[in-house]
């Protein structure tokens, strides 16, 4: 349950004494230290192994605890620094887990069910939690919302203590396969590899980091950060506007309202996931884009041109079901084309990272001062969701002539001169390598 949809059902905003744009600060403070982790994070993931996920997962459960003691805005600041110091490792973290077990063309699949399906069915459920959670006994001091808190926080720490104990480690030490079963895994993911490493980690250089932000990356990060702005649970646009619609049809009590936020979230878990499926099968990443994005600026266009609170609530379908499937598509997309193991550490966290900047960028452009056709932010979307398209598009004709040259040896000489260190270091420079459209 994030912030953004506790201060609308639980008076969390007058319980701290917030006014004015406080409430926007103390988001823009939890992205901020989002971002700032998620690279370093998913180093530290790398050298230390699984049981650092299993500590962000902790952090993560003991300051959402501490949340629920909360009195003032500077601790409410305070709760944000920390919270997004853990939380920011952790989704990059699972993905460059998966990115260790699974094949190119597996890793779609994964990936969609895990950032697209679970934050889609979070996003249909999440609210209904919160407002059960909301009936419960107090239990002292902790009331209203510090309730969610606490159960959410509690729920969260136990579940890290647990991954203790069953994160899976690195393929070739994992202690939950034998020593062919290590060997066939690492076999696996060398079959899709220039460079056959069999799971060896190459150090951690910083020309390494920097590299790993090639064409294909800072493509696919600046088309997150735009659909990072609008789709809930993702972000905060349709956090605010999707009740604003719902509450024009009618008047509802708090559980009726978040009931009718379900169907939109249920769309758009199915239809990542087939979306996702698709990808797997053709072995392409743009082309569920291609035709899923576009729903989105459909939806905002509706969204902006009427304000007939049916129409606006179809539109928020599209852009609920279209903004979906990008999130997985584009991390996946990305940590396709990454090569070797430190850059697509950075990679799985480098795009949702940047693309944590639309987040930033919805807190300040939807503002209550707009409510409740949030007009302004509406624009903005659909400008920038239109400007996605075309980046997407010129990324695939980029990644078609980039491998027609490496076809013809254009890029042959890279290898000219270098140590066999150096070879193995190139990853998706290396002229043999070619990039997953």
């Amino acid at each position: 349950m994030g912030l953004d949809d506790l201060h609308a059902i639980s008076g969390l905003e007058a319980d701290l004494g917030l006014k004015g744009l406080d409430f926007n600060i103390a988001v823009t403070v939890f992205y901020v230290f989002y971002i700032v982790s998620d690279i370093p994070s998913n180093l530290l993931l790398k050298q230390w192994g699984s049981i650092w996920l299993a500590f962000l997962v902790i952090g993560f459960g003991v300051v959402s605890i501490a949340s629920a003691f909360l009195h003032n805005m500077s601790g409410l600041l305070a709760s944000r620094v920390f919270l997004g110091l853990f939380e920011g490792g952790t989704v990059p973290g699972l993905m460059y887990i998966l990115s260790r077990y699974y094949r190119k063309h597996e890793l779609a699949v994964r990936i969609g069910i895990f950032f697209g399906g679970a934050p889609s069915i979070a996003g249909a459920f999440g609210g209904l939690l919160a407002s059960g959670l909301l009936k419960l006994p107090d239990i002292g001091s902790v009331k209203s919302w510090r309730k969610i808190f606490l159960v959410e926080g509690l729920i969260t720490t136990i579940l890290g203590l647990i991954l203790l104990f069953i994160v899976p480690e690195d393929p070739s030490k994992s202690r939950m396969l034998n020593v062919a079963e290590r060997k066939l895994a690492l076999d696996r993911i060398d079959a899709d590899q220039v460079i056959k490493s069999q799971g060896k980690k190459e150090k951690t250089t910083l020309p390494l980091v920097l590299r790993s932000f090639n064409t294909i990356v800072s493509s696919a990060s600046i088309s997150l950060l735009r659909r990072s702005a609008k789709v809930v649970p993702l972000g905060r646009g349709l956090a605010l506007f999707l009740p604003t619609v719902i509450r024009t049809q009618g008047t509802y009590t708090t559980v009726e309202l978040q009931l009718r936020t379900v169907p939109p979230f249920l769309a758009a878990a199915g239809w990542v996931i087939i979306n996702a499926w698709i990808s797997a099968r053709l072995k392409k990443r743009f082309i569920p884009l291609l035709y899923s994005l576009p729903l989105v600026v459909i939806g905002y266009a509706i969204a902006v041109a009427t304000r007939n609170s049916k129409a606006r609530y179809a539109a928020c379908f599209l852009m609920i079901m279209g903004g979906s499937v990008g999130g997985p598509m584009l991390v996946t997309w990305g940590t396709n084309n990454a090569a070797p193991d430190t850059m697509r550490a950075v990679v799985t966290a480098a795009i949702p990272g940047i693309g944590a900047l639309g987040a930033v960028t919805s807190v300040w452009t939807y503002v209550p001062s707009d409510a409740p056709d949030y007009r302004k932010g509406n624009i903005v979307n659909l400008t920038l969701c239109s400007l996605v398209c075309v980046i997407i598009a010129s990324t695939a004709f980029y990644i078609r002539w980039e491998n027609k040259k490496r076809d013809r040896g254009e890029r042959d000489y890279r290898l000219e001169g270098k140590t066999e260190e150096e070879v193995r270091n190139l990853g998706y420079r290396h002229p043999d390598f070619r990039y997953q459209i």
